[in-house]
């Protein structure tokens, strides 16, 4: 029996797409993309009458059925989470296996969630506008009218109009990525038509575009290896971009490789994007997108592209059926990046990962506490549920430390590797629930592990794991603390000086940090962040004067620092300096988009000084990206209807 996705109006268990052309044209002026999505279907069932997709505000112009104009398709009422079904009707009905091509005219506006267009101000040069998509979780079908479900698994190719240089999540066909800019033609002013090919079957939650003043610059692969790969930026981020990440980005594919299977995409670029972009990064194929606060200047936290090439096997390739099994997605990618790092630097490194990692759960958890519904691994969301409402590190850090309980009940990695890669190799290009994976697991060691080990995988709760809440583990986990305990013991010096009142007294330097990587500074100041007691405003004070905390340029310590210091007696001295940062009214100049930076920093103001928090949110608000303001809206209990009407 299907699960029916909860978040889709289509048909797709009767009839489903299979490929996809798009001739679109970006229009900047309008800020809308215009043209035509033309699907070929398959039939699932025999005498299929009509297909219906999702959409969400977009202008239906026309529809046409094998050629000819269809005349009573229906844009039924609009749901406030899945927008509104196109139904189409057919001809002719379609028994099983037969096909058929729909093509659909149409335009985005401004309304949706998908698209955000931002003006030249926006971005790094300060000369072109730029657009940039985000299709995940369920906004794919503000972009075209798709059967938006992660169980419907097509290919796409694609032609599109431009004046600036346009990405997609597909193959490049035409002009080549390493000719000239924009064709050689003068950027802004002349069209370029680019035309891609995506010929590997993805979910509509990985079409995304990007079109601005972007240059490329491809990077050294390994020998032997098929498949390209390089990083694309606006011309004045390009030297930091390509030195971030050239260096690591071809040999972390290739350990991915040797782990899981072959890349299947031919092509592992990254964009980095402006900084209203609301996520680390997004595993759109071909083509991740990267936030710019990546750009740390020492190669620090490039690991965060270990997780988004991970995708390729796991979400990109084996596809979680729907949002109630997201973890399937996050899980396995968060496990398998984490093993990835024992590969390339040691198993400490995978220990401090996961340090990191409970920490940030521990958060989530909390932050559900009245939701408990979203702690839970597999979420059972109720028909029309808006999945963006569940999004925490739940599915990442539960679902990993799930599989490496797994992989620790049945004996280690040298047991469970060989098990991962069959998993990979059943199931790749298929969209699997929760149940079709464990029962995979049961069959696998049923035919190639012991009696031992099935009882082994009885003695799991799997039914605390999968579907209770709380806020902790079901089972209590240990990690390597290795690199933990040198920035736990640091913690807890400055934590047992809290009671020393004379600040001269206190026995810490600026170079206690010297020997700590930027990891083990944020496990540091989460470790402080953790006590039950805060720290005494005065040695706050200290601590920021010799660590130079509130002016570091590294967003992922100077986001913990705010944390911290807003639950202290120092909050109203530092709540402003967390403001400026938040929206770039800073030395910094940019706002800090990534949700994991701007939502934690929101709250933790929002206990500080409600009347300012507000006040900053209404200033900056159409500088964030429209998920983030949507749930940072949520976050501080703002009606985002009344907020737009406000400017």
């Amino acid at each position: 029996m299907h699960e029916v996705d909860p978040t889709s109006q289509s048909n797709y268990l009767q009839i489903a797409t299979k490929h996809i052309t798009f001739d679109w044209t970006v229009d900047f002026a309008n800020k809308v993309i215009a043209g035509t999505a033309t699907h070929e279907l398959i039939a699932k069932i025999d005498e299929v009458s009509e297909v219906i997709f999702d959409t969400s505000y977009l202008h239906i112009e026309g529809v046409k059925v094998d050629g000819d104009a269809v005349q009573d398709f229906r844009l039924g009422p609009k749901h406030e989470v899945m927008g509104s079904a196109l139904r189409v009707p057919l001809p002719r009905t379609l028994s099983t296996g037969s096909s058929i091509l729909v093509e659909i005219t149409y335009r985005t506006t401004a309304n949706g969630i998908a698209l955000q267009f931002l003006e030249k101000e926006q971005t790094q040069g300060k000369t072109f506008p730029f657009l940039f998509s985000q299709c995940q979780p369920i906004h794919a079908r503000d972009l075209a009218p798709v059967q938006d479900t992660p169980s419907v698994k097509l290919t796409y190719s694609a032609s599109v109009l431009s004046v600036l240089p346009v990405l997609l999540s597909a193959r490049r066909i035409s002009p080549p990525s390493d000719g000239p800019a924009h064709d050689g033609k003068i950027i802004g002013k002349d069209e370029v038509v680019y035309t891609y090919d995506q010929p590997t079957p993805i979910p509509s939650y990985l079409l995304a575009i990007a079109a601005g003043n972007l240059q490329y610059q491809p990077f050294q692969v390994p020998d032997g290896k098929q498949w390209k790969s390089g990083v694309w930026s606006e011309p004045e981020l390009m030297d930091k971009s390509f030195w971030e990440f050239s260096r690591d980005t071809a040999r972390f594919l290739a350990a991915a490789e040797n782990l899981a299977g072959p890349y299947r995409f031919g092509v592992y670029d990254l964009l980095v994007l402006p900084p209203s972009f609301p996520y680390g990064g997004m595993e759109n194929p071909c083509l991740t997108f990267v936030t710019p606060t990546l750009l740390a200047g020492d190669r620090s936290l490039t690991d965060v592209v270990i997780h988004e090439l991970t995708h390729s096997w796991f979400g990109n390739g084996v596809t979680h059926a729907h949002a109630s099994h997201f973890w399937l997605n996050e899980g396995w990618t968060t496990y398998v990046e984490r093993v990835l790092l024992q590969i390339i630097h040691s198993p400490a490194h995978r220990g401090l990962s996961c340090v990191i990692g409970y920490k940030a759960l521990l958060d989530a958890l909390a932050f559900f506490e009245d939701k408990p519904k979203y702690q839970k691994l597999v979420i059972d969301f109720n028909y029309g549920e808006d999945p963006d409402s569940a999004y925490s590190r739940v599915p990442y850090d539960k679902g990993a430390n799930f599989l490496l309980h797994i992989e620790r009940t049945l004996g280690g990695l040298a047991v469970f590797l060989p098990y991962v890669k069959d998993y990979i190799a059943t199931y790749m290009g298929h969209s699997i629930t929760t149940e079709t994976w464990k029962n995979h697991l049961y069959a696998y060691f049923q035919k190639n592990g012991s009696e031992g080990q099935i009882k082994a995988l009885n003695s799991i709760n799997w039914d605390a794991w999968l579907h209770q809440s709380g806020l902790r583990l079901p089972v209590e986990m240990e990690y390597d603390l290795t690199l933990a305990n040198p920035a736990n013991a640091l913690a807890d010096r400055w934590y047992e000086s809290r009671r020393t009142t004379d600040i001269s007294k206190l026995d810490f330097k600026s170079s206690d940090l010297d020997s700590l990587d930027a990891n083990q500074r944020a496990v540091f100041l989460e470790r402080l962040e953790s006590y039950n007691e805060s720290l005494p405003a005065g040695h706050l004070f200290h601590f920021d004067k010799l660590y130079s905390f509130s002016t570091t340029l590294s967003a992922e310590i100077r986001f913990r620092f705010y944390t911290l210091v807003l639950k202290s007696p120092a909050a109203m001295y530092f709540v402003q300096g967390a403001a400026n940062w938040v929206i770039g009214a800073d030395d910094t100049g940019v706002i800090k988009g990534r949700m994991k930076f701007c939502r934690p920093v929101f709250r933790a103001m929002f206990k500080v000084d409600p009347d300012l928090t507000i006040s900053t949110f209404r200033q900056a608000r159409t500088q964030f990206h429209p998920i983030a303001q949507s749930l940072i809206a949520q976050d501080l209990g703002l009606d985002l209807t009344g907020l737009r009407g406000s400017g």
